[in-house]
């Protein structure tokens, strides 16, 4: 895979975090909200692992 592809998925698993800690920040956080963008976080690290 080519770079930018990589640094796309950078900068989307970055972006999911930076979502994940505001969620969690909240008095009230959604847990199921949380545990979606988990999942989306984790397939997009195993994606970047892979084109590693």
């Amino acid at each position: 895979m080519s770079i930018s592809h990589l640094s796309a998925l950078k900068s989307r698993h970055a972006d999911l975090d930076a979502k994940i800690a505001n969620e969690v920040r909240r008095p009230c956080p959604d847990t199921g909200l949380l545990a979606q963008l988990k999942k989306q976080k984790l397939r997009l690290k195993e994606e970047m692992a892979a084109t590693a």
